[in-house]
């Protein structure tokens, strides 16, 4: 169970090794709280003043016997005490996926890097408006858009390793997956490199959380039984048109508004069928999402107005959407006429 307690101006003892704490000490820190702390069960000399009667007490477990008899005793008083973990060692790097932009999809593990970080470096596409929520880490925007890149990706690289080096724990967060079209790897590599611990947390990939978010499956039975992802960041080449328009199946394309035209023109040309259903799905998750459903022919007039953040999908899976939407609207016009009828 998780609660939410406003502790401005409060008194919090956080107990624990300075090591141990210190996470939890910032924690309070930026929630408001007044924090004392007691790093051993009897050093309260070396720690400075304490509060008579605290609002709460912050447990860290931190591994050293004799703490139990201390928090017995304020909660036989009356004082709460909340169990917090130990911070982790110092020094690392980990990569965490952030989804397609939506904390509701970010993962626990995600959630417990963030609340253990002592710096974010995060882009556009990861959900940053309610990092100030998740974390009391400092927050670094390294956000690149297409045509400007406002951090190098080099330069985002040398950050993470220079922030670890320095002793801090850093998390990288991405949208999507980090090894999904995510330059994950070069992070790791350059992590590793430096002789600096790192390790990935998987992310929910937008190439089948965007889709799902617009009512469209990559896969249905005897419908599609495989599903191709591919980068709309580059025009593809001839040979990848035929190979692509040979494969059958559901086609996913990340951010492919700047190349839609090439890649609709290629496909047709490759053999595939002009009335080829075509979805784009503009900024899944968040405020204004938006789908425009056409067909091979005509997606490039359809999607005149479409701008990135944008999966595309193409492929007879957009009719299982269409279909299903259908049925969702019929729902709907029963459910008011019988609201209707009622109300008469």
């Amino acid at each position: 169970m998780q609660l939410s307690i406003d502790l401005t101006g409060r008194e919090v003892l956080v107990t624990g090794s300075d090591h141990a704490a210190r996470q939890a000490v910032r924690r309070y820190g930026a929630a408001g709280a007044v924090v004392y702390r007691l790093s051993t069960p009897a050093g309260a000399a070396h720690d400075g003043p304490l509060p008579e009667r605290p609002f709460l007490v912050a447990a860290v477990d931190d591994g050293q016997p004799g703490w139990e008899a201390l928090l017995e005793r304020c909660r036989a008083t009356g004082i709460p005490v909340a169990a917090e973990p130990a911070a982790g060692p110092v020094g690392h790097v980990t990569l965490v996926g952030g989804g397609p932009g939506t904390t509701e999809l970010l993962t626990v593990a995600a959630v417990q890097a963030l609340r253990d970080a002592d710096v974010v470096f995060y882009d556009r596409l990861a959900p940053c408006q309610d990092l100030p929520d998740l974390t009391s880490a400092e927050l670094v925007d390294v956000g690149k858009k297409p045509g400007h890149h406002k951090v190098g990706q080099s330069d985002i690289e040398n950050l993470m390793v220079e922030s670890a080096l320095a002793g801090k724990n850093v998390v990288r967060l991405k949208g999507g997956d980090p090894y999904v079209f995510g330059r994950g790897g070069e992070e790791v590599a350059s992590c590793v490199a430096a002789g600096v611990p790192v390790r990935v947390i998987s992310g929910v990939t937008s190439a089948i959380s965007v889709p799902a978010a617009a009512g469209i499956p990559v896969t249905h039975r005897e419908v599609s039984h495989m599903f191709t992802v591919v980068s709309g960041h580059a025009p593809l080449t001839e040979k990848e048109h035929t190979h692509l328009a040979g494969l059958g199946g559901t086609i996913v394309v990340l951010m492919g508004i700047g190349t839609l035209n090439q890649l609709a023109a290629g496909l047709r040309k490759a053999g595939m069928r002009p009335d080829m259903p075509v979805a784009v799905v503009e900024r899944g998750y968040r405020p204004g999402q938006r789908t425009t459903i056409a067909d091979l022919g005509t997606i490039t007039s359809a999607a005149a107005g479409c701008s990135n953040p944008a999966v595309l999908v193409i492929g007879e899976v957009v009719r299982v959407s269409e279909a299903n939407r259908g049925h969702a609207e019929a729902a709907a016009d029963l459910d008011r006429l019988a609201a209707s009828l009622l109300g008469s």
